[in-house]
């Protein structure tokens, strides 16, 4: 695993808690985290400039979004009771599936 992929994964869990931080601000009406979650995602979008200078952006951007939406939806889901069904599982699952595909096959 090259450093790029380390940004990749840090990126994640920044925007992960991005997320958490703006569903706790319960639409910024708890500044604090607002702020946070302004912070955060900058911080997410730092490392994933790093990650771009050395992984195609399109790579880069289809994996951070997959592990940044499922990771969110586990998140919201454990801390806040955010309902998943079968429905929402399933498309989770054809995302990380489809990520999967384009690392296995690698650019053309």
């Amino acid at each position: 695993m090259t450093i790029y992929w380390l940004y990749i994964l840090g990126s994640v869990i920044f925007d992960i808690a991005a997320n958490v931080f703006l569903e706790m601000s319960h639409g910024f009406k708890h500044k604090r985290f607002g702020i946070l979650a302004i912070v955060f995602i900058m911080a997410a979008f730092a490392l994933l400039t790093l990650a771009v200078q050395g992984i195609p952006l399109f790579i880069a951007y289809a994996t951070w979004g997959a592990l940044s939406i499922s990771g969110t939806a586990l998140a919201t889901w454990l801390l806040f009771g955010h309902k998943l069904n079968w429905v929402v599982c399933f498309g989770l699952a054809v995302l990380i599936l489809s990520i999967v595909t384009m690392q296995l096959v690698g650019p053309a």
